[in-house]
């Protein structure tokens, strides 16, 4: 055995898996597996970079000051308590690195997003699934969970991959129950999809524990530029500001972030359309026999009789052009995640499913 070993935890991570992009054979390919939005970015954003022109080599600005200033602007938040990060992820990953370790422990849902065990292996701490009920987020059940070694809890509001959302009662019920010195992580990477929903702002105006995180990578139509940023007390955003790479956005993501998020009109166009389409989907997939649970984001998760059905309706669909996101890996092995694409991949979609329950292989 070599005398080089990594920290404890870091080998037990099994390795990210995005959505897929590509069919072999296939040609006409929609991607409906990475909660994309499919009308893309704003033309204030396009027409931004192509007009813009950066020195390539001078350094950015290692504080972020005018993207947080139009984050504070546009969110009416404090803009001394903003962090940015290079997707919500890395906001995430800050968390983890400063406050959770070797002995402690990080809870987060069952079905949660993946990164949250990754994140709790990467530091050397215990990830704790715990259980749902129906596919939502079971404040009970987190509670109970914790011990006074928790110093984390992951909890995506609305979550990935159900689309399930828990109220602000019992978000608040969730901050005010953990064991003191545990943090309340809101995972906000979805807000956006619900008209006037703050994502978690409150939670931290009010308390101490709470840091919310939120993207550019979904309904703002950015995903390829990663940017993120997170909310909490200027106590904990200091911490975190000691864990970020000084350098770590280019000028290019932080003008262009600022470029998205100034422009609400896109924001209210996107979440208009897949508020449309998303109703229309869910309601075509039940008329076939296919139900989901109500979704608050831009995706639904479609369940299947088993997970026998869930996969021989993903080999289909793949045949079809079309790629969805199987979930077996969220313990929903019955079950396919459908990003909510423009309207002829919806119909395009559902079509298909209807041809496989009626026989097709």
């Amino acid at each position: 055995m070599s005398e080089i070993q990594p920290q404890p935890g870091v080998l037990d991570i099994e390795l990210y898996v995005g959505g897929k992009a590509t069919v072999e054979g296939v040609k006409d390919v929609v991607k409906l597996s990475s909660n994309e939005n499919p009308l893309g970015c704003s033309d204030a954003v396009s027409e931004f970079h192509a007009k813009t022109g950066f020195n390539l080599h001078r350094y950015p600005s290692t504080d972020h000051a005018e993207l947080r200033q139009a984050i504070a602007e546009v969110h009416g938040l404090d803009v001394n308590r903003i962090i940015c990060g290079v997707g919500s992820d890395e906001v995430l990953q800050f968390i983890a690195q400063a406050y959770a370790g070797v002995g402690d422990e990080v809870v987060y849902p069952e079905h949660g997003f993946s990164m949250y065990p990754i994140l709790a292996k990467m530091v050397g701490a215990k990830p704790v699934p715990v259980a749902e009920r129906e596919r939502v987020v079971d404040v009970d059940a987190i509670l109970a969970a914790c011990t006074k070694r928790t110093k984390i809890v992951f909890i995506a509001n609305p979550a990935n991959p159900t689309g399930t959302m828990i109220g602000g009662n019992d978000m608040a019920r969730l901050a005010d129950g953990l064991p003191k010195g545990c943090i309340l992580v809101h995972d906000g990477a979805y807000t956006e999809y619900v008209q006037g929903f703050d994502g978690g702002a409150g939670l931290v105006e009010a308390r101490s524990n709470v840091v919310m995180t939120r993207t550019f990578s979904k309904i703002y139509g950015l995903g390829g530029l990663r940017v993120g940023w997170g909310y909490a007390s200027k106590e904990i955003i200091d911490v975190l500001n000691r864990v970020r790479q000084p350098f770590n956005l280019s000028n290019i993501q932080m003008k262009l972030a600022e470029a998205a998020v100034r422009d609400q009109e896109w924001v209210a166009k996107c979440r208009a359309e897949n508020t449309r389409l998303r109703a229309w989907l869910a309601e075509a997939l039940m008329e076939i026999g296919v139900p989901s649970d109500t979704s608050c984001t831009n995706f639904i998760l479609a369940r299947f009789a088993d997970q026998e059905e869930a996969e021989d309706c993903n080999a289909y669909l793949a045949s079809q052009g079309l790629i969805v996101r199987q979930v077996a890996g969220y313990g929903l092995p019955n079950c396919l995640r459908i990003t909510v694409g423009d309207e002829p991949s919806c119909r395009r979609v559902a079509h298909a499913i209807g041809q496989f329950k009626a026989g097709a292989r």
